[in-house]
């Protein structure tokens, strides 16, 4: 059941812990604290399945090659000319 008055403070924590929550890599007492949380806090268990969509969305594409023109105008872009 939602709480009306749920505190917040605790979101940032469960925020930065999404992805190893949904890769299963928690303690059997942090997952439980999580779900708890995410099944009290609409915030949260919107943000968690907005990031299994997105990771679920990235399995799906395909890879492509980037064009030898482009990879070089992006590495002069963050590099800048005379870096390689």
């Amino acid at each position: 059941m939602r709480e009306k008055n749920h505190d917040h403070k605790e979101c940032i924590s469960i925020f930065r812990k999404l992805s190893e929550y949904i890769d299963g890599e928690l303690d059997e007492k942090a997952y439980e604290e999580m779900r708890t949380h995410i099944n009290e806090c609409m915030k949260c268990e919107v943000c968690l399945e907005t990031l299994r969509r997105t990771a679920d969305l990235c399995r799906g594409m395909k890879t492509r090659e980037i064009p030898d023109r482009l990879r070089e105008r992006l590495k002069s872009m963050v590099h800048g000319p005379s870096n390689p």
